[in-house]
């Protein structure tokens, strides 16, 4: 599991980072909202810890764009702002969770532990992005009412790229999630790319909005909005 933390405070970030290291976490520190845009939007995270007095730009702030922008990965505010009034505006502003500082570590964990069974990606049986409907169930994919036939493949790629839809998915977390090739001892670029381009044939006719972007040299987006 991927934790972004976006914090300005250098020794709290690194005890952070280290003590979610030591459960088994993958943490991955920002000590900015501009860095934490650069890094939400470059990486897979499952979950968000932000602090509300950044510099620049503050916590609150960037996680309205982030919602405005479609990113639903769960958010929990470290703040050592205590009033009910800010708890109630970083809610308000699309936080999951609000843990006030000073905050005991196991109590941090406990709240992770919560927000990540609620919201763990791979819990989440139906996707709809503008008129693209996908239903993990049936494994029925349709746009604009109309059926899309995809092979089996086709499939786990659009439904990989739905659950991570607004993030960009590089080449070797499609190889490694999709195609299950963690070591990759035979490159697969050239397959991802023709399944991709196969499966935006069939997704992004002439007449649609496209839905799958592709990032030169980084990977692809699935996103209403070209990246």
């Amino acid at each position: 599991m991927r934790i972004l933390i976006v914090e300005d405070e250098p020794r709290l970030a690194q005890a952070l980072k280290e003590g979610l290291e030591s459960e088994h976490y993958e943490a991955v520190v920002a000590h900015s909202a501009e860095d934490g845009f650069f890094q939400i939007h470059s990486g897979c995270f499952d979950l968000l810890i932000l602090d509300l007095m950044l510099p620049g730009r503050s916590g609150l702030e960037a996680l309205t764009v982030m919602r405005q922008q479609g990113q639903t990965t769960p958010a929990l505010i470290l703040s050592a702002r205590d009033r009910v009034e800010d708890r109630i505006l970083g809610l308000d502003a699309g936080a999951d969770d609000y843990l006030v500082k000073p905050f005991a570590f196991p109590e941090l964990l406990a709240r992770i532990r919560a927000l990540t069974r609620r919201g763990r990606p791979e819990d989440i049986l139906r996707f709809k992005v503008a008129d693209l409907e996908l239903d993990a169930v049936t494994r029925k994919v349709t746009r604009g009412q109309q059926p899309v036939e995809l092979t089996v493949r086709e499939f786990e790629l659009l439904e990989y790229l739905l659950r991570y839809q607004g993030q960009i998915v590089s080449r070797e977390m499609l190889a490694r999630d999709v195609w299950r090739e963690s070591r990759r001892a035979t490159p697969l670029d050239n397959v991802i790319d023709v399944h991709i381009a196969r499966l935006r044939r069939k997704v992004d006719d002439a007449d649609s909005p496209k839905l799958i972007h592709t990032l030169r040299g980084v990977g692809f987006m699935l996103s209403e909005t070209a990246p």
